[in-house]
Formats: C-alpha cells, structure tokens, sequence
C-alpha cells in the first residue's frame, strides 16, 4: 500500500497534464476491462484495486474481484425491466442496489452473499415519487433520495445497511423550486463525509442548487450554485472531501460539448460556490476526489474525463473517451463505467 502511494504520488504531483493528442502530456488513460455486456452502466462501486460493482439499464449488476479481469453478471433474478442507476458496495459480499423509475420502478435491492441471492427491501408505491440516488454514511446509516413530492425532495433512511427504509418527514427540507428535481446519471446526486454530513443536487429550475444536512437528512438548507439550470441542466454530481470541501458539477445534457458554468467550488460546507478558473470543456456527469491525494479530482462525461491536480481550481482534460460515472476506491484503485458496457481502470501509459 506505501509502495503503491509512493507511486501514484511520484507521478501526479510532477506530471504536465495537457489536452489530448498534445505533445508533452503523461500517458493517463481508461484501460477497458471485458464486461460482455452493452447496457448503460450509470452505477458504479469501488472497493479496491481488485473488487468493482457495476450496474445499469435491463436489471444489469456486475462484479468483479480480479481486476476487472472478468466481470459475473449478478444481478436479481426478474429485474430485466429496471434500471439500476446506483450501487454502493461495502465489500466483495455486500451491495446496495437502486432501481430508478416512477412508482415501483424505484426498488432497492440488497446481498450479502456476492449476487447470489438477493433481498428487495423496498419498493416504491407513491404514483408520484421516483427515486434517483442512494449514499450511506458508514455499513449501517444511508439515505436515497427522490424527486420533489408535495413540494419538497423525497427521502428515504436506513438504519441498519439497507435491510429495511423509512421516508423521512419532509418539514425539514426546503421547499423545492418550481420544475426542480435530480438527476439520476451518475449515482451521485447525493454524497455523504462523515457520520451525519450529506449533501443533494438538483436542477431542471431556474438556479441550480445544492442542499446540505448536517443531522443524517432530518433538516437542509439549500446553496445556490452558479452552474447553468434548465430542464436538461442542473447541477448532476456532488462530491465532498470533509465537511467543508466540496464540488458540484454538471452542465447541459442535451449540449453536452458546452463549456462553461458547469463546475463550483464551496468551502463552506455548500452554504456558497463559486466558479474555479476554468472547467471541463463540456457537461460531465461524475467527479470524485481522489482519496488520499486530497487536492486531485476526476471528472468524466460523454465527451471526455479531466483530471486537477489543485482541488479543482484548474482542469485539464487526459481522455477522450465515454463515460457517466467515476469511483475511486480507499486503495487509490480509480474506475470508471457508462455507455455499451464499458467499465475502465485508471492508467498511466
């Protein structure tokens, strides 16, 4: 594990990061891994350098605990309707996986025995919610959350890792505003740090807002972002490196080469943001710090992955590729997955 920080310290910290194809840039890349599978891969989970979960579109969950090596399609049985937009795997054994769609095409599933068998403990039964994201704080506390119903954001709470959920009251969350909702591209329009910390994007209004809960999701308050807000744009991914420390990103997916107002930065916990000097050439769907190297953050779209080395005040990008979601894993393994199956590692050369 030294020897490998050592390594991935070596090489970001004194490498020139330059567009595409430009001369001079170190050789940093995704090496595709077989899935054989082409469903969409919105959901990704990484555990360490050798276990990844994935899942997506036609009740598709995958795992792999060689390295991307192989991949065993685990999904549960009769879910070839769903879409499974999230997964959060807290092992080779164990993961959480979230269906989205209106009424019960929002489902919850949850294994512990790698995929074998799994367990469906919840099921959507309000005509009008439609669950887009799930997080956990820790193996136990977690939180999914849905688009606005009655006014406000739809949540939902597990105290014991997901074997069973409750929806949260809603009088502690702010009133959503007019055509606001979530995104359900990348598993990451909800983040937790922490014990109690979380954190909710949104768009499809008129402002693009982040929403902060410092008490595990029972009251919000609601920060204004400068990204660009419409029904195709909004803030899509939200990532936190403490309580303080934090990015939201996003764009226009229905523009998705667009540049511009679609990264902020908050020190504050999410109370404020404000845009860094530059930003990903067009929409991103995903972002993630790295997570022992805490000024170094990922970002991935359908036209391309960016890397910062500076906390993500300046981005350049080193991929060209497609991808919806990014995941790095507590040994600095880093994987990525979207469009026709693919799943990529992180590579240099």
């Amino acid at each position: 594990m030294r020897r490998a920080l050592t390594v991935v310290l070596l090489v970001l910290t004194t490498m020139i990061v330059v567009p595409v194809g430009q001369a001079g840039a170190t050789p940093l890349s995704w090496r595709p891994t077989p899935t054989g599978t082409d469903a969409q891969l919105r959901g990704l989970s990484a555990v360490s350098r050798q276990v990844a979960w994935a899942s997506g579109a036609r009740g598709t969950v995958l795992r792999t605990v060689d390295g991307g090596r192989s991949w065993a399609q685990v999904g549960p049985a009769d879910t070839a309707e769903l879409d499974f937009r999230d997964i959060e795997a807290f092992d080779a054994r164990t993961a959480v996986a979230l269906s989205i769609g209106p009424g019960e095409s929002s489902r919850i599933y949850r294994t512990t025995d790698g995929g074998a068998s799994w367990t469906e403990t919840f099921r959507n039964t309000e005509e009008a919610a439609f669950y887009n994201c799930v997080a956990f704080f820790d193996r136990k506390a977690g939180l999914a959350v849905g688009d606005p119903v009655d006014g406000k954001f739809r949540l939902l709470s597990t105290e014991d890792g997901g074997r069973s959920w409750r929806v949260l009251p809603g009088d502690g969350m702010p009133d959503a505003l007019p055509g606001e909702y979530g995104f359900s591209a990348s598993g990451q329009c909800i983040t937790t740090t922490g014990p109690r910390n979380a954190w909710l994007a949104t768009g499809g209004s008129t402002t693009a807002r982040v929403l902060h809960s410092d008490d595990r999701g029972r009251t919000w308050t609601a920060g204004d972002t400068p990204l660009v807000s419409s029904e195709s744009a909004g803030v899509f991914a939200v990532a936190f490196r403490n309580p303080r420390q934090g990015i939201a990103i996003g764009g226009d997916y229905a523009n998705p080469t667009a540049g511009g107002d679609n990264l902020a930065l908050s020190g504050d916990g999410g109370a404020t943001w404000r845009e860094p000097a530059n930003s990903p050439a067009g929409y991103r769907s995903a972002v993630t710090y790295h997570p022992f190297l805490g000024s170094v953050l990922i970002a991935v779209g359908p036209t391309g992955s960016d890397l910062s080395l500076d906390g993500g005040r300046h981005w350049r990008q080193f991929d060209d590729g497609s991808y919806d979601t990014v995941d790095c894993a507590r040994d600095g393994a880093c994987w990525a997955s979207g469009a026709r199956g693919q799943v990529g590692t992180l590579r240099l050369g």
